[in-house]
């Protein structure tokens, strides 16, 4: 017996009713909601989970689900998609646009909208269920399918290993997710090493002391030192890494007085910070708090600043062996649609579920852009002006060849380890 799978018989043995999955997909794009706040978007995952012969674990990490499908001995294979939405007024002018209102952090109605493709990621792990409960005869072992809320801000992955997710499920061998992203639409971008950036917010506070506009010399002005750190922040990464590689520090907020003619008494900067390297990361932030420190001292002030980080992101950083071992299916099976993906400098919090298993993992993208847009952005060289991009209020992937190329990259992945030769 050949020790390789024919993936497109195991392929062609079951066909995902397409009618189901584009109506489940349009009915999540129509009613996302805010990370945490998935109440109705957990519900219905539930429901449509019924339909299947597996063990639901729910919730776990508030509005998180996780569905086990056992079939004999073999190994554990876990595909995580995450289904939370953005505070976002959709402008894609769909008939199954996103008209929702909540209110926002400050009680402000705001928009949401499912304008980072989590509709498409949720739809397609409940399509990679249905396909797996219904070829149990093409593979043996253990498939866990994650559903995680809140990847938005970053706390939907911890918030389920915090509610014990690694004792409530099998500890899988490995692990599997992908993103949607702009490409052609139906390429499966892959790459072994780093592929999102690690990522920290910090929240600066910068003591001063007030007085009368009119009298800034009884003052110890935090806007001003404020504009000394901004300044001295763009220039660590200009002096301070080395040129091939890579880091973003974005002076992101800014917040200091109440009126015009009082100088404040403190000032607050938020930064995002982005990496490749956990070394450089920790040299720059090493420089980081140099300056600040300086910058207050250099002020006058005899107060020290706050420094705070927050939303941490791990580096995503596949692992080159399971890469090899998946990405050669997927040329198999793609062909010239299976691509070398690009580095991103976005971030993610998937990498926190395999490393609380320590196992291995590989995520990958696919692409999502309408193939006329695609190739005459890259033809005008115009990629970055004329393609919409995640988070974008027109942000809508080309439906067909993008849940086409998520559910069979899906299925090759997982099959790659649970086939039966």
């Amino acid at each position: 017996m050949s020790e390789t799978p024919d993936f497109q018989s195991i392929l062609d043995s079951y066909q995902i009713d397409p009618v189901w999955q584009r109506r489940l997909y349009e009915i999540l794009h129509a009613n996302p909601e805010l990370s945490m706040q998935e109440t109705e978007t957990h519900r219905r995952i539930m429901v449509e989970l019924g339909r299947f012969d597996c063990e639901i674990i729910a919730p776990i990490g508030k509005h998180g689900i996780v569905a086990v499908f056992r079939n004999g001995d073999g190994p554990t294979v876990l595909y995580r998609a995450d289904f939370d939405g953005l505070p976002v007024t959709e402008e894609t002018g769909v008939s199954y646009a996103s008209h929702k209102l909540v209110p926002g952090a400050d009680g402000t109605p705001v928009g949401t909208m499912h304008a980072c493709g989590h509709d498409i990621h949720t739809s397609a792990l409940l399509g990679l269920c249905d396909f797996m409960d219904h070829t149990r005869e093409a593979w043996s072992g253990t498939f866990i399918a994650l559903f995680q809320p809140g990847e938005e801000i970053g706390a939907g992955a911890n918030a389920m290993i915090d509610d014990d997710l690694v004792d409530r499920i099998p500890r899988p061998d490995v692990c599997f997710g992908m993103h949607v992203m702009p490409g052609r639409a139906g390429q499966v971008m892959s790459k072994a090493g780093p592929q999102f950036a690690a990522c920290d917010s910090i929240r600066i506070r910068i003591p001063g002391r007030s007085a009368h506009g009119s009298m800034p010399h009884n003052a110890i002005d935090p806007t001003y030192t404020a504009a000394m750190i901004i300044t001295r922040v763009q220039g660590l990464v200009g002096r301070e890494v080395d040129p091939s590689d890579f880091a973003v520090i974005t002076v992101a907020q800014m917040r200091a007085g109440s009126t015009n003619n009082i100088i404040p008494g403190e000032a607050e900067l938020t930064l995002n910070c982005r990496f490749y390297s956990d070394k450089t990361k920790a040299r720059l932030y090493a420089s980081l708090e140099r300056v600040v420190h300086a910058e207050v001292f250099a002020s006058g002030s005899t107060e020290k600043p706050t420094i705070e980080y927050f939303a941490h992101g791990e580096l995503l950083d596949n692992d080159a062996i399971v890469y090899n071992r998946v990405r050669a299916n997927f040329d198999a099976v793609f062909g010239t649609d299976s691509v070398n993906a690009p580095r991103k400098t976005v971030s993610e919090d998937f990498p926190n579920i395999p490393m609380a298993f320590g196992v291995p993992y590989f995520f990958w993208l696919i692409g999502c852009t309408p193939h006329e847009q695609w190739d005459a952005a890259v033809r005008a060289d115009r990629v970055n002006e004329d393609v919409p991009v995640n988070h974008m209020s027109t942000f809508l992937p080309e439906y067909e060849p993008t849940i086409d190329a998520a559910n069979r990259a899906a299925v090759v992945a997982v099959m790659t380890y649970l086939a039966r030769h």
